[in-house]
């Protein structure tokens, strides 16, 4: 993949993810990230070769994210401060779980050949993620422990899944 390529995908997911947590927290403007996200993900499928294994990808990283997430929300380990919710979930989450699972199809294939610093990264850099999320106060955390607890497994578990059973299990010869 091209520097340029590498670097357009990610300032997308990024822009999204900073149009998602700011939209929502300094300009009260929830759906600013969900339309950016969009536009991400519409730009994005459109430079898609392979579009049966992006979406494929993107399904399997998304749907378990966005799953996890309710589930902990439910559970009121966490909740997000938001102005629209759908479910236990802002609005915006729905694309940015979408946005980030873009990351899996292209940008992180290298490590394929470096999975203890895939998982380790994923085990540490996930968590710290939502984390900033209360410092930032999209999120109020309110059993630390169990969101720690919760947060590493399954962070470790989507990076063990992605690089032991949709790397192996997805054909990357073509496309």
């Amino acid at each position: 993949m091209s520097k340029i390529k590498l670097f357009l995908i990610l300032s997308g997911y990024q822009i999204t993810w900073l149009a998602c947590v700011f939209g929502e927290k300094f300009y009260q403007e929830p759906l600013s990230g969900f339309f950016c996200g969009l536009v991400f993900i519409i730009v994005y499928i459109f430079n898609v070769n392979d579009h049966k294994r992006f979406f494929l990808i993107v399904l399997l990283i998304s749907l378990p994210g966005y799953f996890f997430d309710s589930i902990i929300v439910y559970f009121k380990i966490y909740e997000f401060n938001s102005d629209i919710v759908i479910g236990f979930l802002p609005i915006w989450m729905i694309v940015l779980w979408l946005s980030f699972a873009t990351l899996f199809y292209e940008v992180f294939i290298f490590l394929k050949n470096y999975q203890i610093i895939g998982i380790s990264l994923s085990t540490f850099l996930g968590p710290l993620t939502y984390y900033s999320g209360e410092i930032i106060g999209i999120i109020k955390i309110y059993e630390i422990k169990l969101f720690l607890f919760f947060m590493i497994i399954f962070w470790f578990l989507l990076m063990i899944f992605y690089l032991k059973l949709i790397l192996k299990k997805i054909d990357y010869s073509t496309g």
